[in-house]
């Protein structure tokens, strides 16, 4: 065993910096509180879903916090064999070097070459989380995905003292693995205080984007990917502009889709509809000005953008998919529509249209739904699970 007389080495490990960024914060913060030294390994320079200014702030910010950064070139394809590779050289040589008491890890192609590397000192009283944010199998995935994602995480849950699902179907699943423990958290929390409704806010955001106060503003947030679908609502919204001249669609959101979604647009007539901004780091003040939050995703863990719209008392419509179908119900927070379906959406979505004391249920069931995934009860349950390890105990 190793001997207690520093301070407790917590690495928290991920793809991408962007991930540590925008669900980790909540992490470190508890980490050092309980008198960790918290280090932070991710790809600094691709692959993030945030701007690259976004990623320096962040990497700034951490060394302000004491915090020590760690730039491996961990791809988000499984096909960069070389950059995996070359990552896992570099982290089995970081784990030796460091000698950590904590790895907390986390993504698909992360969480699998971190918690390798980490496996040998596992044995000198290392211990390793691993946070799923959504495995790529689930139901209805392809069967490619279950033949090729299923046996790598349950051969990879030999090398996990605690795994952590955040949606229930990846918590059925996960526990006929071989984890020491197995754990359901609600995804990383939110908090309900900084969403409401604002009226000034809404006029000034409107002002922004040159929008009417009669206009019907549809909003999604998300990286602009097939995973997150917003095709979809292009096409819905082509349906809708055929009698509704008023549908304005805006998307919060960097990707490699941006192009061709803005292609769609022009081929379907709305593309003076179709709004793209890019990267926002206002998100909360976006959906003041919004009437309806479209979140089409193809797949999911337990999204954070929808819990924002549930919190900010948005109409929301959304695809019914693992993740999402934790937060919705159809037809009492709002609507759930096949992912696929671009006349389903268009229907959801002239039903908030149309229908406000409607809407205004759902807003309101939404509001109370969303209670249950506060950062507070998700905080407290992180704290409890650290707290095994950092205090000498474990199972």
């Amino acid at each position: 065993m190793r001997q207690n007389n520093n301070k407790k080495k917590v690495l928290l490990a991920a793809s991408v910096a962007s991930m540590i960024d925008l669900f980790n914060r909540e992490n470190i913060r508890i980490l050092q509180e309980s008198g960790c030294q918290v280090e932070v390994e991710a790809n600094f320079c691709f692959g993030n879903i945030t701007d690259a200014q976004r990623v320096e702030q962040f990497r700034l910010q951490l060394q302000q916090m004491g915090v020590a950064v760690w730039h491996i070139p961990i791809p988000r394809k499984a096909a960069d064999l070389t950059n995996i590779l070359r990552s896992y050289q570099m982290l089995k040589k970081l784990c030796k070097k460091k000698d950590y008491d904590l790895i907390h890890t986390q993504s698909p192609i992360g969480g699998a070459v971190v918690r390798l590397a980490a496996a040998p000192y596992r044995n000198k009283g290392c211990r390793v989380i691993y946070t799923a944010h959504g495995f790529h199998f689930y139901k209805g995935a392809s069967v490619f995905r279950w033949l090729c994602c299923y046996p790598v995480e349950k051969l990879l849950s030999f090398c996990t003292d605690t795994l952590i699902t955040i949606n229930a179907e990846d918590y059925r699943l996960a526990k006929s693995f071989r984890a020491r423990q197995v754990c359901y958290i609600p995804g990383i929390g939110i908090s309900l205080a900084e969403y409401g409704r604002d009226r000034t806010t809404r006029q000034k955001m409107r002002q922004e984007f040159g929008f009417r106060e009669r206009d019907f503003v549809v909003l999604s947030v998300g990286q602009l990917s097939r995973r997150k679908n917003q095709e979809v609502v292009i096409r819905a919204l082509a349906r809708l502009a055929k009698d509704k001249n008023n549908v304005q669609y805006v998307l919060a959101g960097l990707g490699e889709r941006e192009a061709r979604y803005r292609r769609l647009a022009r081929k379907l007539g709305v593309a003076h509809r179709v709004h793209v901004t890019g990267y926002r780091s206002d998100i909360p003040d976006l959906l003041q000005m919004a009437d309806c939050f479209a979140f089409p995703s193809r797949q999911e863990g337990l999204p954070v953008a929808l819990m924002e719209a549930m919190a900010a008392g948005v109409a929301v419509v959304c695809s019914r998919i693992r993740g999402n179908c934790d937060l919705v119900r159809d037809g009492i927070e709002g609507r759930l529509v096949e992912p696929g379906d671009d006349a389903g959406f268009a229907d959801a979505i002239r039903q908030v249209m149309e229908h406000q004391e409607l809407a205004d249920i759902y807003r309101d069931n939404a509001r109370k739904r969303v209670e249950k995934f506060s950062c507070q009860r998700v905080n407290r349950k992180m704290k409890q699970i650290y707290g095994q390890y950092l205090s000498g105990k474990s199972h």
